[in-house]
């Protein structure tokens, strides 16, 4: 039994600094598995990291327009966002537990943990599950009420909300340049408003939904932290509690707000084509989650931010073509405003804890001058 629990304790210990090391650096992979990654071949890491990148923004954007389609569709007429988004929790609650079984019956083939729906657990998930709840809804409904071209920008205080909350709930203070980026960001956010008012396009509803999900997102990465002890730091099980949670708040907000009435009269309940592309966009709320750890672990959290700003101007040029929309300087400038102060933010946080951490610590010195 000792000798049982003394190789436990090296391998335990072993997990906690890779870890710490993934957390603090920024990188996905430990020192060993690093090492071993570089030596591959240049190309076929290249190939991998152009793959992972791809598939990541295929699937956001993909997703972005099938939702739209979805939920504003002239020649699908669904008004019914809330069922759209229960829908999609509910297939991913079918997904996880498939993948569950399929691991547990077939270990190896999937990397999956086990799932078993715990009421203590979920109790405890569930003031993280109201606020999942409504990024999700507040997300789908500004998407509803705004176009694909402007819903980046509509959606884009969550990093204004980051640094707001993070002094408000944490007493964490932001530097002056961090707090410039963020003002960058507001003035790219005003400005976008305005010129899609100067256009006639704008919905202050759509626009007002898109801050609160902002506001949803920001609290929603807070809670995250705090709740993940709950369910042994797994975010899958995380992910599944929070989506069982989500579909049984659901109901009554879909009896309560007549959508199941407006469902039953709905002239393509019937057609198998609704169906697919409900089930597709439930598949691809799913498949993001994956492929954005994916590219985390191909990459890095850096470059995953600025691969997710990239992707989101990618997105808007996407729309502006795809629904033949005009957009005038200050429309495009206002992108620009608020991708910059998006990418400035990251790079100067990435500097500011690349600093902390080569920065002695002040009881470290302090010990080293006794010893002295």
């Amino acid at each position: 039994m000792q000798r049982g629990t003394g190789t436990c304790k090296p391998r335990a210990s072993l997990k906690r600094s890779k870890i710490l090391h993934m957390a603090l650096m920024g990188t996905s992979d430990p020192p060993g598995e690093t090492e071993a990654s570089q030596e591959k071949p240049f190309v076929l890491r290249a190939l991998q990291i152009a793959l992972v990148v791809s598939l990541y923004w295929v699937t956001s954007i993909s997703m972005v327009f099938l939702n739209k389609y979805l939920l504003d569709s002239p020649s699908l007429r669904l008004d019914t966002p809330i069922f759209v988004t229960f829908y999609q929790c509910l297939v991913t609650v079918l997904l996880c537990r498939g993948l569950s079984s399929l691991a547990t019956c077939c270990p190896g083939t999937v990397d999956f943990p086990a799932l078993h729906l715990d009421l203590k657990v979920a109790r405890s998930v569930l003031p993280l599950s109201v606020v999942f709840i409504g990024m999700i809804t507040f997300n789908n409904l500004c998407l509803k009420y705004v176009g694909v071209a402007f819903y980046n920008v509509g959606r884009s205080l969550t990093t204004v909300f980051n640094v707001l909350l993070s002094y408000l709930l944490l007493k964490q203070t932001t530097s002056f340049y961090a707090l410039l980026t963020c003002s960058v960001i507001i003035g790219g956010f005003w400005l976008g408003v305005d010129q899609e008012g100067a256009e006639g396009t704008l919905s202050w509803t759509g626009t007002l939904f898109g801050v609160l999900a902002s506001l949803c997102v920001s609290l929603n990465a807070i809670y995250t932290k705090k709740v993940l002890p709950a369910v042994d730091g797994s975010i899958w099980r995380l992910t599944f509690y929070n989506n069982v949670n989500a579909c049984v708040l659901f109901l009554p907000l879909l009896l309560v707000l007549g959508e199941l009435r407006a469902l039953f009269t709905f002239p393509q309940l019937g057609s198998a084509h609704f169906w697919g592309m409900m089930t597709l966009g439930g598949l691809f709320g799913f498949a993001i989650g994956y492929v954005t750890g994916l590219q985390i672990k191909f990459t890095s959290p850096l470059t995953h931010n600025v691969s997710g700003t990239a992707k989101a101007c990618a997105q808007t040029v996407l729309a502006v073509l795809y629904y033949e929309e005009a957009k005038s300087f200050l429309w495009w400038t206002s992108n620009m405003m608020v991708l910059g102060g998006s990418s400035a933010y990251t790079w100067v946080r990435g500097r500011e804890m690349k600093k902390t951490q080569e920065e002695p610590h002040p009881r470290e010195n302090e010990k080293s001058n006794m010893e002295v």
